[in-house]
């Protein structure tokens, strides 16, 4: 994928921020400018990190092995964003159990080696703390998977506040999960942005009432996020800091 690169060496060392209610405006920057958000919610998959190798070719392997269907990357991306097993159900009732089974088989082993980091993702983390800004994860993964991911990526410490499957009976495109994420963190929905890289994203955090910035270097077209109704379309981390009121370090 591209503004992707492979992981090298350990992740560098950080102190969490102490978690605060938002009753007052985050601080200015460095650059003298305010964020624009208090809250920044972020997606996992596709967003945080470049998981979208590891994604296609897990339902590339499940669906080839278990029912013998070969389906292309675009297909495979489609299904991004929501619960895999909400998926399977609809699209192979009969063999969804063993299809997921394959697939979360075939995805942990590979995990760790398929996983990207998306450059920039921790400095801007770090210039959000900074400016007083709080974050926190909405994804429609199993919590274990996400934090197993935030472990590789070194964000684990940046971004304890995680919302998962588990959490909400319905996921989006639904705002069930981005609802409850502003309900934990004390904040109106209103002073939330939500970053996510597909079409389900842009259409959670609209029903949430969120504003919904979407990044192109995960799994949605430009074409398709702007349709949705994306608040922003950025393509790298600084343009997204540019977005989110924050200064990234030169």
């Amino acid at each position: 994928m591209g503004g992707a690169r492979a992981l090298r060496g350990a992740p560098r060392p950080h102190r969490s921020p102490g978690r605060r209610r938002v009753s007052a405006e985050p601080g200015a920057t460095s650059g003298g400018r305010a964020p624009r958000y208090p809250v920044v919610l972020f997606d996992f998959d596709g967003t945080l990190g470049d998981t979208i190798e590891l994604i296609v070719a897990s339902t590339r392997h499940a669906l080839s092995t278990v029912v013998g269907i070969e389906v292309d990357d675009r297909a495979a991306r489609a299904w991004i964003g929501r619960p895999l097993r909400e998926v399977l159900e609809e699209q192979h009732p009969e063999r969804a159990e063993e299809i997921l089974a394959a697939y979360l088989e075939w995805n942990l082993a590979h995990h760790d080696e398929l996983i990207r980091e998306v450059p920039g993702v921790p400095e801007l983390l770090d210039a959000l703390h900074a400016a007083g800004v709080r974050t926190g994860v909405v994804s429609s993964k199993r919590i274990e998977t996400v934090r197993l991911g935030l472990d590789v990526l070194g964000l684990s410490e940046r971004l304890p506040d995680v919302v998962g499957q588990e959490d909400t009976t319905v996921h989006k495109p639904g705002p069930d999960p981005l609802l409850l994420a502003a309900s934990r963190m004390g904040v109106d929905p209103s002073a939330c942005v939500y970053v996510g890289d597909a079409v389900v994203d842009v259409a959670a955090a609209r029903a949430a009432g969120m504003a919904a910035v979407a990044v192109t270097w995960g799994a949605g077209t430009p074409e398709d996020l702007r349709t949705a109704g994306a608040t922003e379309l950025v393509g790298d981390a600084p343009a997204l800091a540019r977005v989110l009121g924050v200064d990234l370090p030169t």
